[in-house]
């Protein structure tokens, strides 16, 4: 998995430096990117939970889904699925993180001509009405389409510290799963939006 993390951002063109002296110096918007940079890869994992849950869900209430940062910590994604005879669907959840970081990322800088690296830990709140929301409408379950959005505050640590607030909004393919469930298609998935960290701001646009 962090094999193709890294390969992924490396397509994708995303940008960031190594933690190091010249830090301090770093400008605002770069700041955002890297703090963006660190949580990429759980955005991706926070919606595949997401659909995790809706497919095991009895009622309402979806029991928790957990998976690990690749080097320390949790995430897990809690809340509500529409579990009705309609096939528009919603999921309302809620995205917690304790002690989260994918580790060492390694990408190229801003101009492609080398790779640095960063390390950075993520944490939410931990009261469910705090913590980071990610709202999924679903249409003709189970082959239609589905759109989103993603926002909220993280807390950050490691070799730059502060807080990153994403305002992202997502559109994709839905798939047959098969034996009743439904899934994202692979590859159809567009998120766009804002990370914000002070007066720095990080411009997202990627496909997943």
């Amino acid at each position: 998995m962090a094999i193709s993390r890294l390969l992924l951002i490396s397509v994708l063109g995303l940008t960031l430096a190594s933690a190091c002296g010249s830090d301090d110096a770093l400008d605002s918007d770069e700041a955002a990117r890297r703090l963006y940079l660190g949580l990429d890869g759980s955005i991706e994992d926070s919606l595949n939970l997401g659909f995790d849950g809706y497919n095991a869900a009895s009622s309402a209430n979806i029991d928790p889904q957990t998976a690990p940062g690749l080097d320390t910590g949790t995430l897990t994604i809690t809340g509500q699925v529409d579990k009705g005879n309609s096939t528009n669907k919603e999921m309302r959840l809620h995205v917690g993180m304790v002690e989260f970081s994918d580790g060492v990322l390694t990408i190229p800088t801003a101009d492609g001509n080398d790779t640095l690296t960063i390390d950075l830990t993520y944490d939410t709140s931990t009261t469910q009405a705090d913590q980071p929301y990610l709202h999924l409408s679903l249409r003709n379950v189970p082959t239609g389409d589905f759109t989103g959005e993603l926002t909220g505050l993280y807390h950050v640590s490691g070799d730059l510290a502060g807080d990153v607030t994403l305002n992202l909004t997502m559109a994709g393919t839905l798939a047959d799963g098969g034996n009743g469930t439904v899934i994202r298609a692979v590859g159809s998935t567009t998120i766009t939006g804002t990370a914000t960290s002070g007066d720095g701001v990080y411009t997202v646009n990627l496909t997943r």
